[in-house]
């Protein structure tokens, strides 16, 4: 994978009501052409997620599994060479997406199911470690509160990595994620893209999930189908902070809004100059 710039994991909803996108990647063929667009547009990972994160219709294990599981067994024969993450907190669905050649489980419940690390030891896979505030799966924060919530993710999500690291799981393999908007208001969110250095600094890899979120849409007041350029501005500004890896729906403009703060970082050359030279 490239180091020049942050990673870019773009998102593919096998869900029919996704906040975002409305279904428009249920189809297996519509969710094939969105992860073919997305490699050419120039992503690192695919993240594959078959429930939807807010409240909506129950999706049963056998249902997430049907969603999930075909389609990475799908994009491990047409993409050999792409990481393949899978978005669940259930070990049932994680372990047969790594039967099928899932490299990572992205668990954005914060280890609602204790199981699922013990399947992404067993296979070697990478592992997301999130923060919730203690949120159970598909629900909305109401009133929480924290003394320091940067603070509060630091502690729960390097707690966590270490716990996975003792269980077996690679290190390498480890991420981080202060999983901006769960178990969050909008400020609490705000605060973690304001001052994200201080996780960078743990040495813990950080993946952000930014895209499209409510607490950029909250900040700007604009619905979620015109977050795209907000959500770039707090891309740049965890990305300056050293972010790892982002999820993004937007995967073309993700990697350009990338490309640029690493050039500005003396990260990775200009394209083309010649300006002032000829």
């Amino acid at each position: 994978m490239r180091r020049d710039r942050p990673l870019v994991m773009a998102i593919v909803n096998r869900t029919p009501d996704s906040f975002y996108d409305r279904g428009a990647t249920y189809g297996t063929e519509e969710a094939l052409e969105a992860a073919e667009r997305a490699v050419a547009e120039g992503a690192d990972i695919i993240d594959v997620g078959g429930v939807k994160a807010g409240p909506g219709t129950d999706v049963d294990v056998a249902e997430e599994t049907r969603r999930v599981v075909p389609f990475v067994a799908e994009l491990r024969s047409r993409f050999p060479d792409i990481a393949i993450s899978v978005d669940t907190w259930r070990h049932e669905v994680g372990r047969r997406a790594c039967e099928e050649g899932a490299d990572l489980l992205n668990d954005t419940w914060a280890g609602s199911d204790p199981e699922l690390a013990v399947v992404a030891a067993e296979f070697g896979a990478g592992y997301v470690c999130s923060h919730t505030g203690g949120a159970v799966p598909r629900t909305r924060p109401h009133r929480v509160r924290y003394p320091d919530v940067v603070a509060d993710v630091i502690a729960e999500v390097t707690g966590r990595a270490r716990q996975l690291q003792d269980l077996g799981v690679p290190a390498e393999g480890l991420l981080v994620d202060p999983t901006h908007d769960f178990g969050k208001n909008t400020w609490h969110s705000l605060a973690l893209t304001r001052d994200l250095g201080r996780l960078v600094d743990t040495g813990w890899p950080v993946l952000v999930a930014l895209s499209n979120k409510d607490f950029v849409g909250e900040a700007l007041d604009l619905p979620v189908d015109r977050r795209l350029h907000g959500t770039l501005a707090a891309t740049a500004v965890c990305a300056w902070q050293g972010a790892a890896v982002f999820r993004a729906h937007n995967v073309a403009e993700t990697c350009q809004a990338l490309d640029m703060v690493a050039v500005i970082k003396g990260d990775k050359p200009p394209a083309h100059v010649i300006r002032g030279l000829v």
